[in-house]
C-alpha cells in the first residue's frame, strides 16, 4: 500500500512538473490620470480611471469594479460594472464613483475587478492599488 501511494505521488508530481503553464493570472492596472486634487475628505463623483486588463478569464461577460480606501475600508467609494467582449482596456467614463479624497496625508486605494460569467458566476478577481495624492 505504501509503495502504491509513493508511486501515485511520484507520477502526480511528474505530471505537474512537466505540464506547460500557459495560464497567467487575471491582472489589472490603472493610473489616476487627470483626476482633480481632492483632500477635503468629501469625495467628488468622477469618471473611473482608465484600466488595463490582462488574462481575463475565458467566459467573462462583464467585469465589476469596486474601489476601497485601504486606510478607511468602511467608506464606500462605489464602482461600476462594464460589459466585457475581449477588450484589453476599460476607458475612463465607463462608470462614475466617489473619488479618492483623504482629509489628511496620503491614502492607499485599491481597485478590485471581478470577472463574471454566465448566470453571475464569479470567474476570477484582480486587484491593483495606488497611493493618492
Amino acid at each position: 500500500m505504501i509503495k502504491n501511494k509513493l508511486f501515485f505521488y511520484i507520477v502526480a508530481a511528474s505530471i505537474f512538473a512537466f505540464a506547460p503553464s500557459h495560464a497567467q493570472a487575471f491582472s489589472l492596472s490603472f493610473s489616476w490620470g487627470n483626476l482633480k486634487l481632492c483632500n477635503t475628505g468629501r469625495p467628488n463623483r468622477v469618471s473611473n480611471p482608465a484600466f488595463k486588463l490582462s488574462s481575463v478569464p475565458k467566459g467573462t461577460e462583464k467585469i465589476r469594479f469596486k474601489m476601497v480606501d485601504r486606510n478607511v475600508p468602511s467608506y464606500n467609494h462605489g464602482g461600476g460594472t462594464v460589459k466585457y467582449s475581449g477588450q484589453k482596456t476599460v476607458s475612463s467614463g465607463a462608470f462614475r464613483y466617489a473619488s479618492p479624497c483623504p482629509p489628511s496625508g496620503r491614502h492607499t486605494y485599491e481597485w478590485t475587478a471581478t470577472a463574471i460569467g454566465k448566470g453571475g458566476k464569479k470567474l476570477g478577481t484582480a486587484k491593483a492599488s495606488r497611493k493618492y495624492p
